[in-house]
């Protein structure tokens, strides 16, 4: 019998290796990640499943296996903060401060490969980098060589143009002929002499850094053999944010040891509108043959509901690899869906909400409301300042501060009081008038001289000789301007006078000109200042609400709501989260679906997948089914997006009755906030009030004839005057002319 105490000459089991510390803590996708070292790897990352960690450690171990120097990793980022925080991180896990490493945005990479090699381009190693103000002027000075009218042809139109065909790789010499004859072809004709230019004066634009990277690598294959040698191992983050240059200078410097590591996710691909091509991760197989796909789906941030009900929603889009977020929190709330009568509802609905969440102890830093439109931000603004709730707006001023808003209401501060000449000052050569500087010093000298505001001092002044011809006309003109709607103020209510203001100035057709990307949504913003004064019995009453506005605290270190827009939120994180405005023409933005169809509306969906998951631990999704778009009442349609949520995983209520959806027979409009959908079907949707999801089907105004006596819920009692299918013509006796739905009228 053996003695089970007597030791044995056979030699103990080797333990397992022991993990490094720092692949502790991850999970098993986030580990496989980060092992997968050789060869090409693509990281579907999505929202809240730690892609940051992965990326840092992924760079980290790396370094720790000894398997490249620092000097021998690429690693590619959006952001210098991004970078910077990549850098903080690896040093921290590697225990020593990394240094001579590639590690930056693509515009700080591409400028280092630049300066290095920059005689290869026509430029020499100190060359200036312009920023977009130079840009505009230096196009500008172009256009006045060129003899090209600037109002047909404005600078920053072109330089956003020019820009576009840079961020697609596109030399001068390779603009598409299907796009070379842009503006009659002048356009490629003061691009190449825009490209000309910054050779002489030694400088390069953002655009270029890439794009003269592209061309160095052409032009000097043995500096592209040297860097491809040089990159051991390229890292990207936010791959499915890259532009066609980006993607074509990472794909070169892949090739010699072809391991990439792309991290993205191709269902948070939102940025088309500023070059991204969603199309780039989505071909990442086809680029790089065998490569590995490695799906992050554990979610770290949000509840199975709010997870449950992006994916069920992102899932309708066709153009996507495919992943599903999971978590093993607890279940949490269901997202709610809210119907109510009108924007000014949907407002009030929130700022109760917030403050039903305050008196629980939330912090007001943790929440958001997520707007589609810029637009969309004042109602909200104006609702939490009349209950006292402080708010911030983020990635943007607040609805009151913006330049066209100021500008709008310096009109009207001039109108209500002659003498206010900071308001003068701001809008007396605002669209141009051909009044200068010279001609406003002499102004002021007089004004100051006589104690008097600036607009007596001009009415003094042009019966003198002390003006030129044309500014003592064009100031006349403009006084006379003020006079004229001074008296208008008497009789018109203050909506209808700042719209005639703006128009009668010029300054929507100055807006209209404007071809910079910005100048629709300036327009919208213009359109709902109108709206906004609909509220108001006089113009001194507005001004002074205005006044009140721009009163409200705007410290930084203190507790307050945020507000953004969609796009501003990628990448961030609150517990709770409104995302409001959720209506067809709205959101889904018609805009952007007349510009680009299917695809278009993939990435609005993309948009409101992003809103969804930027929440933590509720989320609250509304429509409004009357909204007043620019000053007329319309009858709305819940957003398609809404009818695309999982109904397990939503609770959904209305005040308007119901909330249901049909699909009839095909059609096709033109009208952004029609019943259509942009597959051509007709839909409406209901919601029983009080009831978690149910459908039931409509009347169409079936017995509604022109003439009727009908009741409405919000607009009282009127006669139909017309009608057109579903929608009716009605003349209230209180609120006089509007189009609504009939489903949403009853017989008197």
């Amino acid at each position: 019998m053996n003695d089970p105490f007597e030791l044995s000459d056979e030699p103990a089991p080797a333990a397992p290796p022991r993990a490094p510390d720092y692949l502790s803590g991850l999970n098993e996708s986030q580990r496989e990640a980060v092992e997968a070292v050789e060869g090409p790897v693509l990281v579907l990352a999505g929202a809240g499943t730690g892609k940051t960690r992965v990326l840092t450690t992924r760079l980290s171990h790396i370094l720790m296996q000894n398997r490249a120097s620092t000097g021998e990793i690429l690693a590619v980022t959006f952001t210098n903060k991004a970078a910077s925080e990549m850098k903080e991180r690896v040093s921290r896990l590697v225990g020593r401060p990394v240094e001579g490493w590639w590690v930056g945005t693509f515009h700080a990479i591409a400028a280092r490969i630049l300066r290095m090699n920059a005689e290869a381009v026509g430029l020499k190693p100190q060359f200036t980098i312009l920023d977009s103000d130079d840009q505009v002027r230096l196009i500008k000075q172009m256009i006045d060589i060129h003899g090209i009218d600037e109002k047909r042809l404005p600078p920053r139109a072109i330089s956003s143009i020019i820009q576009r065909w840079k961020d697609r790789g596109y030399m001068p010499d390779k603009v598409p002929s299907s796009e070379s004859g842009q503006g009659d072809g002048k356009v490629l004709a003061l691009y190449k002499d825009y490209q000309e230019r910054l050779q002489t004066l030694n400088a390069a634009d953002f655009g270029d850094l890439l794009l003269l990277c592209l061309e160095l690598f052409r032009l000097q294959p043995q500096v592209l053999k040297e860097f491809q040698r040089r990159f051991r191992y390229v890292m990207v983050d936010e791959y499915q944010d890259t532009n066609v240059a980006q993607y074509l200078w990472l794909r070169l410097l892949a090739q010699e040891h072809k391991n990439i590591c792309c991290v993205g996710d191709d269902d948070q691909s939102i940025y088309s509108w500023r070059g991204a091509e969603v199309g780039n991760i989505l071909k990442f197989e086809e680029d790089f043959p065998g490569a590995r796909v490695v799906r992050l789906e554990r979610n770290y941030r949000s509840t199975p509901h709010i997870l449950a009900a992006a994916s069920g929603l992102i899932s309708h889009n066709e153009g996507r690899l495919g992943k599903t977020l999971w978590t093993d929190v607890n279940e949490g709330e269901p997202i709610k869906v809210r119907g109510v009568w009108d924007g000014e509802a949907e407002a009030r609905m929130v700022g109760d909400e917030i403050e039903a969440l305050q008196s629980k102890t939330s912090k007001l830093n943790d929440m958001a409301i997520l707007v589609r439109a810029g637009f969309q931000t004042r109602e909200f603004e104006e609702r939490l300042i009349t209950i006292g709730v402080p708010y911030r707006v983020i990635g943007g001023p607040r609805f009151y501060e913006r330049q066209e808003i100021r500008d709008a209401i310096a009109y009207l501060r001039v109108i209500a009081q002659p003498d206010d000449d900071l308001a003068f000052e701001r809008i007396v050569n605002v669209p141009t008038r051909g009044i200068g500087k010279t001609t406003l010093q002499t102004i002021h000298g007089y004004a100051r001289s006589q104690g008097i505001s600036m607009t007596r001092a001009i009415a003094n002044l042009n019966e003198t000789d002390e003006l030129r011809p044309q500014a003592r006309k064009s100031l006349t003109d403009a006084l006379a301007m003020f006079e004229r709607w001074r008296d208008l103020a008497a009789v018109l209510p203050p909506s209808q006078l700042c719209g005639q203001v703006l128009e009668d100035s010029g300054y929507v057709d100055m807006w209209k000109m404007k071809k910079e990307p910005d100048a629709p949504g300036r327009l919208d913003n213009l359109k709902e200042l109108v709206a906004a004064l609909e509220d108001f019995e006089s113009m001194g009453a507005f001004l002074e609400h205005v006044s009140l506005v721009m009163e409200n605290d705007d410290r930084a270190d203190h507790d307050k709501v945020n507000i953004m827009t969609l796009h501003g939120a990628k990448g961030l994180e609150f517990d709770s989260i409104f995302l409001p405005g959720w209506e067809d023409g709205l959101f889904p933005n018609q805009r952007a679906l007349d510009e680009g169809g299917l695809a278009s509306l993939e990435e609005e969906r993309r948009l409101a997948y992003v809103g969804i998951t930027r929440a933590k631990k509720r989320a609250m999704i509304s429509f409004a089914a009357n909204r007043r778009i620019y000053g007329k009442w319309q009858s709305t349609m819940p957003s398609r997006f809404v009818d695309e949520l999982p109904a397990e995983h939503i609770d959904a209520q209305s005040e308007t009755g119901v909330y249901a959806r049909q699909d009839t027979v095909s059609v096709h409009t033109d009208d952004p906030f029609s019943d259509v959908d942009g597959m051509g079907r007709s839909r409406r949707r209901m919601i029983e009030a009080g009831s978690s999801r149910s459908y039931k089907p409509t009347s169409d105004g079936e017995g509604i004839d022109v003439g009727a006596r009908i009741f409405h819920q919000k607009f009282g009692y009127g006669h139909v005057i017309s009608s057109d299918g579903d929608k009716l013509d009605i003349e209230f006796e209180k609120a006089g002319e509007k189009r609504v739905m009939a489903n949403f009228v009853s017989l008197a």
